[in-house]
């Protein structure tokens, strides 16, 4: 998803651009300085952490001809056990990496600084489907509580030179200049979903909402410690219903429509330049589930993101198994 504003950068930048102030620095503001940055960074990992269509993969621009300022992936997926064993489990794992490019100066002279950090993080839940109705058409209404954990780490690849050191003393830069920082997360979710399956179509529509506190620990820098809340809303809708006659592999291929809505809450709420996210999408379902393989269908669905300033696409691969 490509933006043309300058919200995540006003809103991050700031926190980064100290660096070219005064060379002697209280501790308290010292201490403060690192607190800023390690929130900041796990504010990041807040949009990975929580399985979520629309952000399963961002790519936000700066808005100049410098390359993107944030770049997130997300590949995740869950499902329940069986209807004898109503265990829902699910996984994620995510990818990001922000680099924001600015000017730090000492007055006479000036360099560009690229800021570079990505971060990794792998999360997963455990749940139990507790049956709500069951419709005449064969659908049914399930309330799934799920409790959620992650854990994820952020490396800076800064490496900061000799001419920044000298007029920086005072700062916690051990955390920028090639530092790392673990996190945790812990919480859960609470999901409604609805599920019909026939000959003539497959829905499924799932509300969800999800919150994690992420906590940082360990790490390389001992003067940066962090800590930041994940909290969203989200819709989800899929139809998916065969192609005309259109058989492959002797079942039909079938044509998937989709569409998504996740309204960020706390501190998520507007951290991206945007309030919510929105995503329509259209595909094909190729199903191979009459030969003896580990994967039965097999989605490709392209997607259109859009919200307040925001818009863009991605195209999705998912596997049923």
């Amino acid at each position: 998803m490509h933006r043309s504003c300058f919200s995540l950068l006003q809103m991050l930048l700031p926190m980064l651009l100290a660096l070219s102030g005064s060379a002697v620095k209280a501790a308290t503001q010292d201490q403060e300085w690192a607190q800023e940055r390690a929130n900041a960074v796990l504010s990041l990992m807040t949009f990975t952490v929580v399985p979520d269509i629309t952000a399963s993969n961002l790519d936000i621009g700066s808005g100049t001809n410098q390359s993107a300022a944030l770049n997130m992936t997300q590949i995740g997926g869950g499902a329940t056990m069986s209807e004898a064993v109503p265990i829902y489990l699910e996984g994620a794992i995510g990818f990001s990496r922000y680099d924001p490019q600015f000017v730090v100066s000492n007055g006479t002279e000036s360099r560009t600084l690229p800021t570079k950090w990505n971060s990794l993080t792998a999360s997963g839940g455990i749940g139990w489907d507790i049956a709500l109705h069951e419709d005449p058409r064969g659908g049914h209404w399930v309330l799934r509580p799920i409790a959620n954990v992650s854990l994820g780490t952020m490396a800076s690849d800064l490496r900061i030179g000799n001419w920044l050191l000298e007029r920086t003393k005072g700062y916690s830069l051990d955390f920028l200049d090639g530092g790392q920082l673990n996190m945790y997360g812990l919480g859960g979710s609470l999901m409604l979903d609805y599920e019909l399956f026939s000959k003539t179509q497959d829905i499924d529509i799932e509300v969800r909402y999800s919150y994690q506190h992420l906590q940082s620990f360990g790490g390389t820098s001992t003067s940066v410690r962090g800590h930041a809340e994940a909290e969203n809303l989200g819709l989800y809708l899929r139809r998916r219903a065969p192609l005309f006659h259109w058989i492959l592999l002797d079942r039909p291929v079938r044509y998937v429509l989709e569409g998504a809505h996740t309204a960020y809450l706390g501190e998520q709420r507007g951290l991206l330049g945007f309030d919510s996210l929105n995503s329509i999408g259209a595909g094909l379902e190729l199903d191979s589930s009459k030969y003896d393989i580990i994967v039965t269908r097999t989605r490709l669905v392209a997607r259109y993101m859009f919200s307040h300033n925001t818009s863009g696409y991605s195209i999705g691969l998912a596997m049923s198994f």
